[in-house]
């Protein structure tokens, strides 16, 4: 299964242009309130180094491809809906959106950071608008949407812990549904200081309490400042960083990067998804209007901010948010191959504290019958069941059958 990201946030932030630029999808982009009817899906990519220069050796890709030395893994993106007030409530689009975002394994909050859109996400004259509130009223529709759901049950739970189950099953039971593990549940408990007192005697400042930790813990989220090329978003930026120290916040030009991968995929130019710098190749074929507006990316974006940010938003999101290792399993440790005989051919992306046992899981359940140990390929080690993989590691899964 593909990790899966969504974009949240209020209308007219950029989230679609965002969306577009990830994914090359020509998503229709207006300033119409719920432009973004429904959810949309694409596939995007995360970047990493690819292991196979460090070897030597020329990889077959399959599950991801490499171009340059870098490996793209295919992640999905999913464009929800903007958020209004009260979508907690079932207002606008919410109940829609909120059963979309509790998919998502991690969430990136888009904000207009020219401030261009009111409180209510119309386009209104830039600056006038507040990104630092349009970030808390998102976040407190989500946050009043998982102190719904624990309130709508509190009788339910109650029940299940004077039966016999613990909290812990029980409250991981009623969000099971929006993705959220045990582990959220206990972190919650410790971080709101609630692990000591009996849920029957919760009032509705720890409840709330509780589910604010929760929906954080659960869902991962950063703050994507976007329109930073507008003038005056650069303040806006610094604004959110101090505001929300807590949290990731990276400056993005979804504009930019969508004007960028346009341009390459034309042949224009070449520029890698990320990179700090692009080279313009058929000059000739560019009007004044192209060429102003490459000269704009090239000072203006990647002069002050070193790349557009779109595609280091969605690598933060998976390796930093999720804290996921690159994984490299092959079948054949002497060529580095499959059965098929690919190079160095998946790229596997595991939770961090992920073992040997996890990556036999992962690829094949049948994998862990009569597992015996990993190999690390690269120092050449024997690794036990539960030895927990490194980022980059390259290994082989040994069972008793194929001793």
């Amino acid at each position: 299964m593909p990790i899966k990201l969504g974009l949240i946030g209020k209308t007219n932030t950029g989230k679609t242009t965002f969306f577009n630029s990830a994914t090359l999808s020509s998503e229709e982009i207006s300033s119409y309130p719920f432009t973004t009817k429904s959810p949309v899906s694409g596939i995007a990519n995360a970047i990493t180094l690819c292991v196979h220069p460090e070897f030597k050796i020329q990889d077959n890709p399959n599950n991801s491809k490499c171009v340059d030395g870098w490996r793209y893994i295919p992640i999905e993106l999913i464009d929800l809906p903007g958020l209004i007030k009260d979508a907690w409530k079932g207002k606008g689009l919410g109940n829609q959106f909120l059963s979309i975002a509790a998919q998502s394994d991690a969430l990136l909050h888009v904000v207009d950071a020219s401030g261009g859109i009111d409180s209510s996400g119309k386009i209104t004259e830039i600056g006038t608008g507040d990104p630092i509130s349009d970030f808390a009223d998102i976040e407190e529709e989500l946050i009043m949407w998982y102190h719904k759901i624990l309130e709508g049950n509190r009788e339910k739970v109650s029940k299940l812990i004077n039966s016999g189950s613990e909290f812990v099953d029980a409250i991981t039971d009623l969000y099971r549904g929006v993705g959220v593990k045990k582990h959220h549940v206990k972190e919650s408990l410790i971080a709101s200081q609630l692990e000591e007192k009996n849920f029957d005697d919760y009032d509705m400042i720890d409840s709330k309490k509780f589910a604010s930790y929760l929906r954080k813990i659960s869902k991962p989220t950063l703050i994507v400042a976007n329109k930073i090329d507008v003038e005056g978003a650069d303040k806006n930026f610094d604004r959110l960083r101090e505001r929300y120290n807590d949290s990731i916040v990276i400056p993005v030009s979804g504009d930019s990067e969508f004007t960028l991968r346009r341009a390459e995929q034309k042949g224009l130019i070449r520029y890698s998804p990320g990179s700090e710098q692009f080279e313009i190749l058929k000059s000739g074929e560019l009007n004044d209007k192209q060429i102003n507006a490459l000269n704009f990316i090239k000072k203006g974006i990647m002069g002050e901010y070193m790349r557009t940010g779109v595609q280091f938003a969605i690598n933060v999101a998976v390796f930093k948010l999720l804290k996921m290792n690159s994984i490299y399993p092959v079948a054949d440790e002497t060529k580095l191959a499959d059965k098929k005989g690919r190079i160095l051919p998946d790229l596997i992306l595991l939770k961090d504290g992920a073992t040997i046992g996890d990556l036999a899981k992962e690829i094949h359940t049948d994998l862990t019958k009569g597992l015996l140990y990993g190999k690390d390929l690269r120092y050449n080690l024997r690794l036990p069941v539960d030895y927990q993989l490194r980022d980059r590691d390259v290994v082989s899964l040994v069972n008793a059958s194929k001793k």
